[in-house]
Order: structure tokens, then C-alpha cells, then sequence
């Protein structure tokens, strides 16, 4: 009996997680994980999952512990990871943008700008990539690891935080400012390189990758299906953003049209009063779970 190739894939554990899994479920993926256990069933025999803290995840891809991981740019450069970046995958814990790593201090702090860093104490998770940036700045600072609660280490821990936030919540709620913003994230798809040379596995991974962006580009869009009468037609049309055109088709009753689209979710709230004025019925908005360019 031949035995089954595997792709090794790591996923991310903790802020991530959930995110991730939503979006492989969207991609086609089911993926079934026990409290109990670090290693994800997929539904896919060839792949093998493993939960990974995104912190490690480039090193271990790099060693070829795993074949290829989802993790930040951030962790990437963090461990000065060799890895080769498949695909940029823009979402986060709370949204579909990438996430900023800033310098913050208290609100009454006499630090305004980042060369007033100068001889100062930073707590901070992101340490390598701190030390390499404040050196490149010329400035020289003591940056020490922090194990969580960031945000409360100034003004008696810390003279400074470098901490990532996705919308400041975090820091206005601990009464801090931003002074600079050091570095911004996303989330990667990356390959150990041998295994991205292998054939097999690269094309593999090219699939996942190629269904997990067309889950995220599907995250803010929707279809829309209405008919449309002859004479409304043109002005149907006009009302009409698209990604590239309709998809028009004639129904069984003369003079009737069936008109297809997929539009930003945003604007549908506008559009459907304005379709409905120009001389569109039976309209019907529909979630979708991917769109392949």
C-alpha cells in the first residue's frame, strides 16, 4: 500500500485561531479541533495540521518542522525567519486590515518623540525587531520582554511600551499615546523552502492559497440577483458598480431579463431603493463563500 503524502501545515494558536479556522471553513476546509489536543483533523487526508503560537511559527517552517504555516510579518522579522512568503492573507483577530505595532507612552510622559527614547526602559513582546529598529534610528534604549499586560507596565515598569493594536482601544483605555508607529503586520502564508521546491507540496499549498484569498475577497461582497423588464434594463445597468460586468440572462417571460452581480457588501444598503427606482423586482442579496479573480 502507498502512503499518503502529507503536507504539514501549522496553524495559529490563540489570537488568531478562531479567525483562521473561520477562514479555511470559508475556503472549503473543515477542520475539527479537540480542547485536548494540538493536532487539527482537516478533512483532507493529505494535509496534517499542528496548532502553533504565531510567535514560533516562522521558525519551525524554516527548519522544516512543518512544511508551511500562517503567521504575522511581524513574527517573521521577530525571529529573522529564512522562509519563502507565499501570499500576504490581509485579516486579523477583529477585522480584515492589517495591525500596527506602535510606540506608546503614558498620556503626561515628557517622551514626544521616538529619539526621546534615548536611555529610557521599553517593555515590549516584539524585542529583536525593536532592538534592530531603535538602532537603526541611532537610538539606544533597554528593551526588555514582556509576558503580557503590555499596556500596564508605564510609567513604573516602563518608560515606554511597543505593543501592536489593531484599533488604539487598548491603549486609550490605559490612558497611553502613540508616539510612533514601528512596524505594520499581516498575516502570511509561508513555505519552508525545500518544501516549497518540492512539486508536489508546492502545488498543494498554490491551492490552499489560491482558495483562502478567494475566501477573503468574498468576506466583503455579496451577490445580487434581480429581474429586470426590458425598458428598465439600461438604467438598471447605470445604477450597477461591478468587478468586471453582469451576468444577464432572458427569462421565460418575454421581455424580462435575470441580471447577476457581485458588489462591495457596503454599498447595498444605497443601491437596493435606487435598483428598486430604476424598474428592478424581486431582488435577492446572497452571501458568498469565495470569489476567484
Amino acid at each position: 500500500m502507498l502512503k499518503t503524502r502529507k503536507l504539514k501545515i501549522g496553524l495559529p494558536k490563540g489570537s488568531l485561531q478562531e479567525s483562521t479556522l473561520k477562514l479555511f471553513k470559508k475556503a472549503g476546509y473543515h477542520i475539527s479541533v479537540s480542547s485536548r489536543s494540538y493536532y487539527p483533523a482537516f478533512d483532507d487526508a493529505e494535509v496534517q495540521a499542528m496548532l502553533i503560537r504565531a510567535q514560533e511559527m516562522a521558525g519551525y517552517v524554516e527548519k522544516g518542522i512543518l512544511d508551511c504555516g500562517l503567521t504575522g510579518r511581524d513574527w517573521i522579522l521577530e525571529q529573522n525567519a529564512d522562509v519563502h512568503e507565499v501570499a500576504e492573507l490581509i485579516y486579523a483577530k477583529e477585522g480584515l486590515k492589517p495591525i500596527k505595532w506602535v510606540v506608546a507612552v503614558p498620556q503626561d510622559s515628557q517622551i514626544k518623540k521616538l529619539k526621546d527614547l534615548n536611555g529610557k526602559r521599553i517593555s515590549t513582546e516584539l524585542v529583536n525587531y525593536t532592538k534592530r529598529y531603535l538602532k537603526q534610528k541611532g537610538i539606544k534604549a533597554d528593551v526588555e520582554f514582556s509576558w503580557g499586560a503590555t499596556e500596564v507596565k508605564p510609567p513604573h515598569l516602563a518608560d515606554a511600551i511597543v505593543e501592536l493594536t489593531e484599533t488604539g482601544t487598548s491603549l486609550r483605555a490605559n490612558n497611553l499615546r502613540i508616539v510612533d508607529t514601528m512596524l505594520i503586520s499581516s498575516t502570511r502564508f509561508v513555505a519552508n523552502s525545500k518544501a516549497w521546491r518540492d512539486r508536489w507540496k508546492k502545488q498543494k499549498m498554490e491551492n490552499m492559497v489560491l482558495l483562502l484569498r478567494g475566501a477573503l475577497a468574498a468576506e466583503e461582497k455579496v451577490g445580487l440577483k434581480m429581474n429586470v423588464p426590458d425598458k428598465c434594463l439600461n438604467a438598471v445597468m447605470k445604477c450597477l458598480p461591478s468587478m468586471n460586468s453582469p451576468t444577464i440572462s432572458m427569462l421565460t417571460k418575454k421581455g424580462w431579463y435575470d441580471l447577476d452581480v457581485v458588489i462591495d457588501e457596503r454599498t447595498v444598503r444605497d443601491l437596493i431603493p435606487e435598483l428598486k427606482r430604476a424598474g428592478a423586482t424581486g431582488i435577492v442579496e446572497y452571501q458568498l463563500n469565495k470569489v476567484i479573480p
